[in-house]
C-alpha cells in the first residue's frame, strides 16, 4: 500500500484547511487507499527560510523530521488556503527547505478559502513553485468554496456523498500518478 503525506499548510489559529486535511486522512483510510499522516505545518513552527536544508551546517531535528517525511512518501496532497490571492507563507517556507526530496514527487493540491472561488486563485502560483523544484503535479484540482460551511472541525464534509465522489476523482489521479512514478525505468525509456 503506497503512503500519503498531506501537507496541513496554514498555521493560523483558526484555520479551517487543517479541518480539509484531515477529511482525506479519513476518506484514504476509510477507503484502504493509502497509509496516511498528516504534516502539520502548524507544528513544525519553522523559522524563515534562510537556506536549504543541504545548506544548514546545525539543521535542527524538526528539520531532518520534516525531510524524511516528505522524502519517505509515496506522493503528497497538499491542503492550501488562499490568502490575498495567494497561498501562505508558511508553505513558501517549507517547500524552499528542501530540493531534492520534490524531485519527481506526485503532489496533489487542495484549494482552500472562505469564498466562493475555492482558493483557486492561488494555485498557479503554488504549481509554478513546484515546478521549478521539478515536483509532478497532477493535472486534477480539489476546491473548497466557503470551507467555513463544508467540513467540521473532525474533517466530517457536509456533504459527504458530493466530497466523496469529488475526492475519487482527485485521489485516483494521484494514485496513477504515484503508480506512473514508480514504475520501472526501462518501461518508460
Amino acid at each position: 500500500m503506497r503512503h500519503i503525506a498531506i501537507i496541513s499548510s496554514s498555521v493560523r489559529a483558526e484555520r479551517k484547511s487543517h479541518n480539509v486535511a484531515l477529511y482525506f486522512q479519513l476518506y484514504l483510510q476509510e477507503n484502504q487507499l493509502a497509509t496516511t499522516e498528516i504534516v502539520d505545518l502548524k507544528a513544525y513552527n519553522f523559522p524563515i527560510f534562510n537556506g536549504t536544508l543541504k545548506t544548514l551546517i546545525n539543521p535542527a531535528e524538526n528539520v531532518l523530521e520534516y525531510a524524511a517525511k516528505i522524502n519517505s512518501a509515496d506522493g503528497i496532497i497538499i491542503v492550501m488556503p488562499e490568502y490575498n490571492g495567494g497561498y501562505p507563507a508558511s508553505l513558501k517556507n517549507a517547500i524552499d527547505l528542501l530540493y531534492e526530496e520534490w524531485e519527481h514527487k506526485p503532489i496533489a493540491i487542495v484549494t482552500v478559502s472562505s469564498e466562493p472561488f475555492g482558493g483557486s486563485q492561488a494555485l498557479v502560483a503554488l504549481q509554478f513553485t513546484l515546478w521549478k523544484m521539478k515536483a509532478w503535479t497532477i493535472p486534477a484540482m480539489f476546491s473548497v468554496p466557503t470551507v467555513d460551511k463544508a467540513y467540521d472541525k473532525q474533517g466530517n464534509a457536509m456533504d459527504k456523498s458530493n466530497s466523496d465522489k469529488l475526492a475519487a476523482v482527485f485521489v485516483k489521479e494521484l494514485l496513477w500518478c504515484i503508480e506512473a512514478d514508480k514504475a520501472p525505468q526501462h518501461l518508460l525509456a
